[in-house]
Parts: structure tokens; C-alpha cells; sequence
């Protein structure tokens, strides 16, 4: 059995989809909790034996024998969260209870990290090495401490699971992410502001050296997200040897905000317009100009299915999602 932390999320619910139609399993348990009053929606098409609120689900594993894996997305994923003790609470002290009792019940352990752990990206975006990083707020740290803690856990020679993987989640945009509102991605919001008013609004650049709309990120196509927890999942549940550790997911090709809403708007047939929009003041000082993974780390484990492109990602979200009245996946 495998259990699915955030599996009602935007990552966890299709990578429950991948399981379903690229594994043919629904052997999974789906951990949340549904704060949005749509956010349900994303399990209807999901075939699954259980669906558990996140704090039901220590004590739904005391004495059990037959879950193989926990694959644990569930986290606060606001990069504007400002309750640190929430922070600690949720992304630290949880992870850190999945981690021990996968260690205790030789089951296998996958997680979600994020690119704001790297912060301003001075030091690069290279997952071979996360000693000199430094976030840029609350979110990105309390992701960047449980890193530290996993890789802190190998350098002392304590017990860990038999199978681990952190996941260094870069722009992910795609289908399920409609109940994220305001930290939904980008693609999703340039397709409703356009539907509703005709143009797509962009922020101004603030740094010298990046026009307006130019500020560039590697968007990652949820799809390929999923795949990539699949890849590992399977090489744990099949025994095969893949290295544990931190990795990054993105594409490896930076492209700009100005990309990714062109792409929306011709995706659904229409001329693109844009309109740039000051920054608001509590992103000022917080906002990263350019990300854009190293991915010779994943490579290195065997993985060598392609990518989405930026084009050909947002044309299937939008055309086979967007644009239908069922968005869902």
C-alpha cells in the first residue's frame, strides 16, 4: 500500500493519476486536508482504498505491516506563509515523524522540497550541494531545514529508509491546481485574466539587467513532476538500486514569464496582449529573477524520459483542461 500526503493537492493528485493510469494501482491511501471548498474535486477521478485527514494518519499507521512507501507532498506550500510555528509544526516536525516511522517499518520515503529553498539563486541551483544556500523567507527555510535534517541523518550513520528522495520542485504549473488561488501558477492565472479581460498582466521588472516580463524561471509541466516520484517509487518498490538523495525537478531551461503567457494565449487561438503591473510591496526584495535547475544529478540515476516543452506543456493544459467545463484531471 502506498500512502499519498497531500494527494488532494495539485503534485500529489496527479501523481495519484500516474499511479492509476501508468501503474494501474489504486492500492494508495490519500492524506489531507481540504481547506477549499473545490479542492475535492481533484480526488473524483483518483481510484484509491482510503482517504485520511493529515492528523489521523499517525496514528492509521501505528502496527501496520503493509505500507511500502509514503510519498509526502502534504505541506504549507505559501511561500508568503508568515507563521513560523506553523511552519515548524507542518513542513519540519510532520516530515520528520514520516521519516522515523519509514525507517521503523522499512518502507520507502519521498518528499517534496522546493527551488525556494536556493533563495536569490547566488549560489546557483546545483542539488549536488545545498550547504551555502539561503532562502529568502519562512517557507523556503523550514523546506531547506528538513533537507539539511535528511542529509544530517546519512553523515551521522543513522538509520534511514531503505529508499529515499527529496524533490526540489521548481515552477510547476498544470491541471489541479485551481483551489491555490493567488500561489496558483502563473499559466493559470494569464488564462482567466485574459478569458476575462482581454490581456494578461506581468509583473514590471525591479532589477536592472531584466525588462519588464522578462524575469525568467524553469516551468516545470506537472506531468513531468509526477513521473519523476513515479521513477523513484518504482525503483523502490521493485527493489532496483537508485541513489537516495536530494533532486532537483525542473526542465533545466529557463524561460520568461513573457513565454509562458504567450504560450497561453496562443494555445487558445487568440492574439497576444500584454500588460505589465508593478510588483506588490511584500514580493519586493523576496523575488527570485531567474531559476533554472541543474539536472545532471537525475540524469545520472538512469532518468532519460523527456520533458515537456514550455509550449507543449501549456498547449495540453490549457486545450485538454482549461478550455473544457470538467478542468480537472
Amino acid at each position: 500500500m502506498i500512502v499519498i500526503t497531500g494527494g488532494a493537492g495539485m503534485i500529489g493528485s496527479i501523481i495519484a493519476w500516474h499511479l492509476n493510469t501508468k501503474f494501474n494501482r489504486d492500492d494508495m491511501v490519500i492524506v489531507d486536508r481540504i481547506t477549499h471548498e473545490d479542492q475535492w474535486q481533484n480526488l473524483v477521478k483518483r481510484n484509491y482504498v482510503q482517504y485520511l485527514d493529515k492528523d489521523q494518519l499517525m496514528p492509521w499507521l501505528e502496527g501496520r505491516s503493509d505500507v511500502t512507501a509514503i510519498i509526502h507532498m502534504g505541506a504549507i506550500s505559501a511561500t508568503t506563509e508568515r507563521d513560523f510555528n506553523k511552519l515548524v509544526a507542518d513542513n519540519i516536525h510532520y516530515s520528520q515523524q514520516l521519516w522515523t516511522w519509514c525507517v521503523k517499518n522499512n518502507a520507502a520515503f519521498f518528499y517534496a522540497s522546493s527551488a525556494a529553498t536556493y533563495g536569490d539563486g547566488a549560489h546557483g541551483y546545483d542539488d549536488a550541494s545545498i550547504k551555502h544556500i539561503r532562502p529568502l523567507n519562512g517557507y523556503g527555510y523550514s523546506k531547506h531545514f528538513f533537507d539539511q535534517w535528511a542529509l544530517r541523518q546519512v553523515s551521522e550513520n543513522q538509520t534511514i529508509p531503505h529508499a529515499w528522495a527529496g524533490f526540489k520542485f521548481f515552477n510547476v504549473y498544470g491541471p489541479n491546481e485551481y483551489h491555490k488561488e493567488r500561489m496558483a501558477s502563473v499559466a493559470f492565472h494569464s488564462y482567466n485574466q485574459f478569458k476575462e479581460t482581454g490581456t494578461v498582466k506581468l509583473f514590471k521588472s525591479h532589477k536592472q539587467g531584466y525588462e519588464d516580463g522578462m524575469q525568467l524561471r524553469d516551468f516545470v509541466y506537472v506531468k513531468d513532476a509526477a513521473a519523476v516520484v513515479a521513477h523513484f517509487l518504482d525503483k523502490a518498490l521493485n527493489k532496483t538500486p537508485c541513489a537516495n538523495g536530494i533532486y532537483n525537478i525542473g526542465t533545466g531551461h529557463a524561460r520568461a514569464f513573457k513565454d509562458l503567457a504567450t504560450s497561453v494565449m496562443t494555445s487558445m487561438g487568440k492574439t497576444p496582449n500584454v500588460t505589465y503591473i508593478d510588483m506588490p510591496e511584500d514580493l519586493q526584495g523576496k523575488y527570485q529573477y531567474f531559476t533554472e535547475a541543474n539536472m545532471a544529478k537525475l540524469h545520472a540515476t538512469g532518468y532519460t524520459q523527456a520533458f515537456y516543452s514550455l509550449e507543449d506543456g501549456v498547449k495540453d493544459y490549457v486545450q485538454n483542461y482549461l478550455m473544457h467545463d470538467d478542468a480537472y484531471c
